[in-house]
């Protein structure tokens, strides 16, 4: 190929349509079951859902996660369980985002948004605490100062969009099988694979099946 060939190339490049994206303008849309910063979550009523069990410490395969139970205090209890997470903290140096915690978790507490833009300028900011973590009053995501939140990052957590649930049981596909959430309420059950195959399929029927089925306050309806 000659010069003239080369400045052929560069000169085609010039009129076709780009396809970069101005980031962090522009930002192209995260999947459905995107994996990013972890939230601890609420009931309706306010209470934290997370019980200070440790599984999702003990599951961890990065040990970035560390939580201490505590004795729910009898005149303002901050959870309905017996107990409530005191001390929760994950490390964002060593977290990977596997999502293995959501899973290990009894209560549905512990969920991760679509924000994954942290821009850490001290190592201490990646080690999150539990104020850090709980959302506010209204439901949302607290937002620090170094975090790029955008619409939609805590729309639709990972925990509440799965296909399949639980361990994969395709027979719970429509049902939903978690309490209510502090400004969402009781999210919608995602259609599964099943349903993706044959749309017209037995997905009613689940549904049906699922008004029929209370979400226990504790979690998932087994």
């Amino acid at each position: 190929m000659g010069y003239l060939d080369g400045f052929k190339v560069t000169l085609r490049q010039m009129v076709e349509p780009r396809v970069t994206v101005q980031y962090p303008e522009e930002k192209r849309p995260k999947p459905q079951r995107f994996h990013g910063r972890h939230v601890l979550n609420r009931y309706e009523d306010g209470m934290e859902k997370c019980i200070g069990c440790e599984l999702c410490a003990g599951v961890c395969p990065a040990r970035c996660i560390y939580v201490r139970g505590r004795d729910n205090p009898p005149d303002a209890p901050v959870s309905p369980g017996e107990r409530y997470g005191f001390v929760y903290e994950i490390n964002y140096l060593r977290c990977i985002h596997c999502d293995l915690c959501v899973e290990a978790c009894p209560t549905e507490a512990i969920t991760e948004s679509k924000l994954f833009e942290f821009s850490f300028t001290d190592r201490a900011d990646a080690i999150y605490t539990r104020e850090e973590l709980v959302v506010d009053d209204e439901g949302r995501p607290k937002q620090l100062p170094w975090e790029d939140w955008r619409e939609g990052d805590d729309a639709r957590t990972s925990a509440w969009m799965r296909a399949t649930a639980p361990s994969g049981d395709a027979s719970y596909e429509g049902v939903v099988q978690w309490a209510g959430e502090l400004g969402y309420g009781v999210r919608p059950p995602e259609p599964g694979q099943d349903s993706a195959r044959d749309p017209a399929g037995d997905l009613s029927v689940r549904r049906t099946q699922a008004n029929d089925i209370p979400a226990a306050r504790g979690g998932r309806v087994r």
